[in-house]
């Protein structure tokens, strides 16, 4: 299978394409300087929170961390931020074939979120603004599981197979759940924190 034997390949080119965009969007804007600061400083997070919370299986924090990253400084920024935390905090956790897959998965989450949260259309309404952004976490939390079942149902089959894939999608149900409260816990506790002051931030230096 093509994702044993280039997986180390295959995931650094998603983070040299990811890269690649923000180095040319910051060529830009003058405080592109700032706003890659930023974006480390979101990854890094993203990172660390995922070795805080080792002990908890599909119970972290990262995700959330990921999209408030997408919905605030923007979806290269959000899709670059997914694709480093996976890549780099799997050093740690274990690179292996699986890589790819939380990478673009996480990549792609932080992307959508800023998709349809980017912007000043329901600034003024924090309330319903947080709701929608829970409400876009739970979905993240079920669509990870899934997405990453398809890696599930090729390494265990070698290719793709329905049967397969719902067998992997029907044992990692307990998984699939934790994901998606995972993230409604942690984007109800992040985002009112990280959103005033990531918006204080992009308002005062005009990122």
């Amino acid at each position: 299978m093509i994702f044993e034997k280039y997986y180390i390949f295959i995931s650094l080119l998603l983070v040299a394409g990811a890269l690649s965009v923000v180095f040319l969007r910051l060529d830009k804007k003058r405080t592109g300087v700032r706003r890659l600061t930023l974006i480390a400083v979101m990854t890094a997070l993203s990172i660390a929170s995922r070795f805080v919370f080792a002990a908890f299986p599909a119970f972290k924090p990262m995700s959330a961390i990921v999209i408030l990253t997408g919905v605030y400084l923007g979806g290269e920024a959000g899709f670059l931020c997914g694709c480093l935390t996976a890549f780099l905090s799997n050093f740690y956790f274990g690179q292996g074939p699986w890589t790819p897959f939380q990478m673009t998965a996480l990549g792609l989450i932080g992307l959508i979120a800023a998709f349809l949260f980017s912007g000043n259309k329901l600034i003024g309404k924090r309330k319903l603004r947080l709701f929608l952004i829970v409400l876009y976490g739970m979905f993240c939390g079920v669509f990870y599981s899934l997405f990453l079942d398809t890696w599930t149902m090729l390494w265990t089959y070698g290719s793709i197979n329905a049967e397969g894939y719902l067998a992997a999608i029907t044992v990692a149900i307990p998984y699939t759940v934790l994901y998606a409260a995972s993230n409604i816990v942690f984007l109800l506790l992040f985002e009112p924190v990280f959103g005033r002051r990531l918006d204080r931030i992009i308002r005062k230096y005009r990122i």
